[in-house]
């Protein structure tokens, strides 16, 4: 069977929280299409319902109303353990704060969510450590390494699965801007090997490494 042309198909998203007695819309009536192998950056001020697009589009949330399908399937259709296991086998996650577990070095850092899958995490360990230049550090843990060391850690794991899709918040954010045009050349490097990226960010720099950026002001597309 053919993968479909879209990594990323949402119709009118639109999410809403209640604050108390006013009712907040995060996003508002929002359609994007992002095709596989793409590298897109979503951009805007704070506020502007970045993070809230990503958790849908990451199925990490469920919008209020509208349609969402990601590597093919009908997020809407699915229910809890379906939206688990479309996380678990396409996508990957890199957070701004890296999320990486103390006491775990950086082999079973990235190896986690293989071994969650019931896959066996060494298969694929060599290689992503050779991807992101961290053969010397796999015995380290996070606490010896450098910021950008433990962002490159992050985006090994996020790749653990071998996911059609990465999504990245702020990937950036924590580091300085020589480490950080290092993971903006790293995220470039994956995308070129036909990974799908998409990232929330504020660093100008990051957004026009992108090939396409998707701004986003008052929960609405500018």
């Amino acid at each position: 069977m053919s993968q479909p042309a879209s990594a990323i198909s949402a119709e009118g998203l639109t999410k809403t929280f209640q604050r108390g007695r006013e009712e907040v819309v995060a996003l508002d009536r929002v359609s994007i299409e992002i095709r596989r192998g793409e590298f897109v950056a979503i951009t805007g001020p704070s506020g502007a319902g970045k993070t809230t697009l990503l958790s849908l589009l990451g199925c990490m949330d469920t919008p209020t109303s509208g349609t969402l399908r990601v590597a093919g399937q009908e997020v809407q259709s699915l229910n809890e353990r379906g939206r688990t296991r479309l996380r678990r086998e396409k996508i990957g996650f890199v957070f701004q704060h890296f999320g990486l577990i103390p006491t775990l070095t950086v082999a079973e850092n990235i190896a986690l969510p293989a071994l969650f899958s019931g896959r066996n995490g060494k298969t694929r360990l060599d290689e992503l450590l050779e991807c992101v230049d961290l053969q010397h550090r796999c015995h380290h843990r996070p606490h010896q390494l450098s910021g950008g060391e433990m962002q490159r850690v992050a985006i090994a794991r996020a790749l653990a699965n071998d996911p059609q899709l990465v999504l990245a918040d702020e990937p950036t954010g924590n580091l300085d801007t020589k480490i950080g045009n290092s993971i903006i050349g790293l995220l470039q490097k994956l995308n070129r090997h036909g990974v799908t990226i998409v990232v929330v960010t504020h660093n100008a720099v990051l957004a026009d490494a992108a090939q396409r950026q998707i701004a986003l002001v008052d929960g609405r597309l500018k």
